[in-house]
Parts: C-alpha cells; sequence; structure tokens
C-alpha cells in the first residue's frame, strides 16, 4: 500500500463533509477502517471516500447501520471496490427498498380507512383489536404489520 494512498482523518473530513468525530463513530461501528501510522495516527484508503458517501446516502434511505454493515463487509478489503461490486450492493439494497415501500403502502392504505372513520366505529376500524387476537402474532404493533 502506498503511503500516497492514505488520508488522515482530517483530509477525509474536507473530502467527505464527516465530522472527524463522525468518521470515528463510523469506524468503532466497523464500518470502515483505520491504519495506523508508527505514531498511531489513523489513515483511511482513498476508497474510504465512497464508503462513507454509500454510509450517508443509504442511512438515508433508512437503512440500520448494522445492515450498512452487512453489505459493506461484502466489500474487498484493501482495493477500491469495482463498479461490479457497488451493483452487487445495490441490487440487495433495492429488493430491500422494494419490500420496504410495498409495507409503507399497505400502512398508508389501512391508515387512510382507519383516520376516516375517527374511532366512531369499532366495527370497521382497521386497528381495532377485539380480544386482543393478534396477540398471537407475537408481541408489539402486529395489526399494521
Amino acid at each position: 500500500m502506498n503511503s500516497n494512498d492514505l488520508l488522515s482523518i482530517g483530509d477525509l473530513a474536507r473530502r467527505t463533509g464527516l465530522s472527524a468525530s463522525a468518521i470515528r463513530f463510523y469506524e468503532d461501528k466497523g464500518l470502515i477502517q483505520a491504519h495506523r501510522t508508527a505514531g498511531n495516527q489513523r489513515r483511511f484508503l482513498r476508497s474510504d471516500i465512497r464508503r462513507l458517501s454509500f454510509i450517508l446516502i443509504v442511512q438515508k434511505l433508512g437503512l440500520s447501520l448494522e445492515e450498512i454493515g452487512d453489505h459493506l463487509r461484502s466489500l474487498p478489503q484493501g482495493r477500491t471496490p469495482s463498479s461490479f461490486d457497488w451493483w452487487k450492493i445495490s441490487e440487495a439494497i433495492r429488493e430491500s427498498l422494494d419490500r420496504r415501500i410495498a409495507q409503507l403502502q399497505a400502512l398508508r392504505d389501512n391508515l387512510d380507512g382507519c383516520i376516516g372513520c375517527g374511532c366512531l366505529s369499532l366495527k370497521t376500524c382497521k386497528l381495532y383489536n377485539p380480544d386482543d387476537i393478534a396477540a398471537e402474532g407475537g408481541p408489539g404493533p402486529r395489526v399494521l404489520r
């Protein structure tokens, strides 16, 4: 690895718009990996600019840090990921987003019916759970899942 391929945390912060503390946070979560100099200073690969950009984008799409970590672990370490590497991740995220969109559409459609009833009719309310029947499906909000 050429030392010209490494960036200080300050350089990485300037290139990504993130604070150094945010970069350290993502490092602590295992989403990026720093290399240490003889003086114990952090150095990052140039490809970490893309990894951090990816993290910021998919967080806005609603992916958890755990999900993001799963995707990033599929990328090669020690080399810049290829367009094919990113495409594989993109396909997996697309499938996840499609499922999430379907769930959100179903939630929206059920809420339309619920809000319209004004809770004046327990016979037509989509959220009404007589005798706690939904509890058979497990804990938490079961009706709209």
